[in-house]
């Protein structure tokens, strides 16, 4: 456990982390769906039922314990409420929680959390709305750029490792590079919002290591390699395409941020290397 934190210290901090996590992800919720859809995010500023425009009163907003009293209703129009939003509010806790488990267990500097939380936020953002439209927005990806890049510089500054800044964006512009070369290679394998959202996911990876950021980079490719096997068993798609990637490579990057150094190592044993 990070510090001088007991274990209470820790259970009460993940409580927490998942509390402010599902309520921040009933707005993303809000932002998934208005965004692709050219809706503001603040006017209106209730949430309204899609159905019957019914604007959605606070205590119908509480997130997962609403869903579970209505039913999965609406209290108006009586339609049928997606459950997609119970669990994009538990996925969005879970997450959180996890990125704090990942300071307290000291996988990465607690001067990172802010950028690991802003980026866990935007992985779920980027996630729903290419699975719903095959799209990763300009309007997303863009000012992710500033606000990850003002975090990393902060953890830089803060501890004093400008090396960390460095590599990070050396590999994020390795990462966009590579991406851009593939869709030059790979004709409508690879989207432009694939290639900007490389640059994105670069940056962070970059900042934690080297191991975690070719371990990530990996990851994306192996997660959609598994991806589009399944759904070819299925059936739910050709060999020529119709499965976004975006969701690949965020997972991908999550599974260096958090493993990428023991799967590094591991695998450098295994050839006599380490």
């Amino acid at each position: 456990m990070l510090g001088g934190l007991t274990t209470t210290d820790g259970v009460i901090l993940e409580i927490v982390a998942f509390i402010v996590g599902c309520i921040l992800g009933s707005f993303l919720g809000v932002v998934i769906w208005r965004v692709p859809n050219h809706i503001s995010i603040v006017n209106p500023k209730r949430s309204f039922c899609p159905n019957c425009n019914a604007q959605i009163a606070w205590y119908d907003n509480i997130p997962l314990l609403s869903y579970a009293v209505l039913r999965g209703k609406c209290r108006h129009c009586k339609e049928p409420i997606s459950v997609r939003y119970p669990i994009m509010e538990a996925l969005t806790g879970c997450a959180m929680a996890a990125v704090v488990a990942g300071v307290l267990w000291q996988i990465y500097p607690a001067w990172l959390l802010p950028d690991m939380l802003y980026l866990a936020a935007i992985s779920i953002v980027v996630a729903y709305i290419d699975i719903d439209h095959h799209l990763i927005l300009n309007v997303i990806v863009y000012p992710s750029y500033v606000v990850s890049l003002a975090l990393l510089v902060l953890a830089s500054a803060m501890m004093g490792d400008w090396e960390a800044l460095k590599r990070g964006l050396i590999c994020a512009l390795i990462l966009f590079v590579f991406y851009f070369v593939l869709s030059l290679i790979w004709p409508g394998g690879m989207g432009d919002g694939d290639i900007k959202l490389a640059f994105l996911l670069g940056m962070t990876l970059g900042w934690l290591g080297w191991k975690q950021f070719i371990v990530g980079a990996f990851m994306a490719f192996f997660v959609g390699g598994l991806v589009v096997l399944i759904q070819l068993t299925r059936k739910k798609v050709s060999v020529h395409g119709g499965i976004p990637f975006g969701p690949s490579m965020v997972v991908g990057t999550w599974i260096g941020i958090f493993a990428g150094q023991v799967i590094a190592d591991l695998y450098l044993q295994l050839v006599g290397l380490a």
